[in-house]
């Protein structure tokens, strides 16, 4: 359904599940709403009257006419909820209590309703019907996202982008919170007192203290992020950008997702991905994705990135609990869109990985070749004799290569032609930290 048969501005006390939970699909388009200014009189002021055309739909307005809801879809089935404590945790986190159906919200943010349907959907919320679950922070933020766009600041797709952006990263934090600080409490502090008895007391004293952590690791990440862009050679480049791209992939996960206890597998995979996360950091590249089995990270230099893909082998290999690792990494242009990697070498570095030996890390020419270019890596082993020999002689010292590169037999590759990959090892003893 795209239209909800309830008056629009009926106000529907405790119902709804309110905006802040997901939907189901990540709808694409505008919801068809002309004006938002229909409905009665709401809270945040302005003027009674229907939206002009309103009447066309079904008849008069007042008489049944129907609306389309802020979202794509409208999922009747689910129940509302009135759980007390369900409604006092919402106005603790939200600091705001209900007061605005979807359409009273953004004829209050001055916002039409084509424009704030495509903000929530891209925020990832579920479809609430013409429920009044919208607080005063609800339509602030539909006025902040809109001036942007109205100032010049935003393009109207590029604010889309920032709400969903936003959105799905914030959604996965918040699951991973919630579930984190709730499966540590083995015991109430109380005796007889349930989980959810126990959760608003945590949210109560967490809250505030994580969202100023939220606040420093966002501003963090921005201002490095940042410090990319200013560095980038040209404004192509900060598009379509050279950077190494390099998948970490467990061996044979799918056996043993058969093999073991949901538990255990959860946590090796949680084992997994913060040691991978850890490294990437700690070496100075950066985590784009965790898959479960597999991460995906990049850096903006091929030593940085080789580095990694060495320390990740050495790590996870020296822990017993751990399947086989295999790396594959590529160099090359990269496009870069909402916090993701696309293109050829994204590709190939992921086709790299699904032939790279076991406890192996394999990369492409182009990646070797920018490998040797800054002293990373000899061309050869002969090379690197007759260097040292040089250096002897001259009584200099010889190069400090940290990696080797050995050619590995051409093959093709599906959807990529013929490639030669090239094996990648530690040249000098690993330096510890």
């Amino acid at each position: 359904m795209t239209v909800d048969d309830a008056d629009p501005d009926r106000p529907e006390p405790g119902s709804g599940t309110g905006p802040g939970h997901r939907s189901g699909t990540a709808a694409e388009g505008a919801s068809g709403a002309e004006d938002p200014s229909g409905g009665e009189h709401s809270p945040g002021g302005g003027s009674g009257e229907r939206p002009a055309g309103a009447e066309g739909r079904s008849g008069a307005a007042g008489e049944g006419a129907e609306y389309p809801t802020p979202h794509h879809v409208v999922d009747h089935t689910a129940e509302p909820t009135d759980d007390p404590l369900a409604i006092r945790l919402e106005q603790l986190i939200l600091g705001a209590e209900r007061r605005y159906t979807p359409f009273q919200a953004a004829r209050t943010a001055g916002v039409s309703m084509d424009l704030a349907s495509r903000f929530w959907r891209a925020m990832g919320f579920a479809d609430i019907g013409q429920a009044k679950a919208l607080t005063e922070a609800d339509v602030l933020a539909l006025r902040r996202l809109a001036g942007l766009v109205e100032a010049g600041l935003l393009s109207e797709p590029m604010a889309v982008q920032v709400a969903r952006s936003t959105g799905q990263t914030t959604a996965r934090l918040a699951e991973w919170q919630i579930d984190s600080f709730l499966e540590g409490l083995t015991e109430p502090p109380e005796p007889g007192m349930t989980r959810t008895e126990v959760t608003y007391p945590l949210v109560e004293l967490l809250l505030p203290e994580l969202q100023e952590f939220l606040v420093y690791v966002w501003r963090r990440q921005l201002a490095a992020a940042t410090g990319r862009v200013v560095q980038a050679a040209d404004d192509e480049e900060m598009v379509d950008r050279r950077l190494a791209v390099g998948f970490a992939d467990l061996v044979g996960f799918t056996r043993l997702t058969r093999r073991l206890e949901e538990e255990e597998l959860g946590e090796l995979v949680e084992a997994f991905e913060t040691t991978c996360a850890d490294l990437v950091a700690a070496h100075g590249g950066r985590l784009i994705k965790t898959l479960g089995d597999e991460v995906l990270y990049a850096a903006d230099d091929s030593g940085t990135a080789a580095e990694i893909g060495v320390r990740l082998i050495e790590t996870l290999s020296q822990d017993e609990t751990m399947p086989a690792l295999r790396v594959g990494i590529a160099f090359g242009t990269v496009a870069t869109r909402m916090g993701d990697v696309f293109g050829t070498t994204v590709n190939l570095a992921s086709r790299l990985t699904s032939i790279a030996p076991k406890d192996a890390v394999l990369v492409d020419g182009a990646f070797a070749e920018e490998l040797t270019r800054t002293g990373e890596a000899p061309v050869s082993e002969t090379q690197a004799a007759e260097d040292a020999a040089r250096a002897e002689k001259e009584g200099e010292t010889p190069p400090a290569y940290r990696f080797a590169l050995q050619p590995m037999w051409q093959r093709p590759v599906r959807g990529l032609g013929v490639i030669e990959p090239w094996l990648l090892t530690r040249r000098t003893p690993r330096i510890p930290g």
